[in-house]
C-alpha cells in the first residue's frame, strides 16, 4: 500500500469517527507493533494487540511508550 492511500484512508476513517488521523511516529510505532507481534506471536494477534494498544491509550496510556512495551513482549514470546 503507497504512503498517499494509506494516509487517505487513516484521514477517512479518523474522521468517519471523529478522530485525529494519527501522526507519522504514532503510525509507525503501530505498524512496528503489529510486525512484531504478527512474526514473533501470531499473526492474528497483530490486529488485536493493536486494538489493545488503542484500548490503552484511550484510558490515557502513552502510545509510544506502551507499543514500545508490548514489541519487547512481543519479541520475547516463543
Amino acid at each position: 500500500m503507497s504512503e498517499n492511500v494509506l494516509g487517505e484512508w487513516l484521514a477517512q476513517a479518523a474522521e468517519a469517527l471523529g478522530v485525529d488521523a494519527p501522526d507519522d511516529g504514532v503510525r509507525d510505532a503501530v505498524l512496528d507493533l503489529a510486525r512484531d507481534v504478527a512474526h514473533n506471536v501470531a499473526r492474528p494477534g497483530a490486529p488485536l494487540t493493536a486494538f489493545l494498544l488503542g484500548v490503552a491509550v484511550g484510558q490515557g496510556a502513552d502510545v509510544q511508550a506502551t507499543s514500545a512495551e508490548l514489541s519487547r513482549l512481543a519479541t520475547r514470546a516463543e
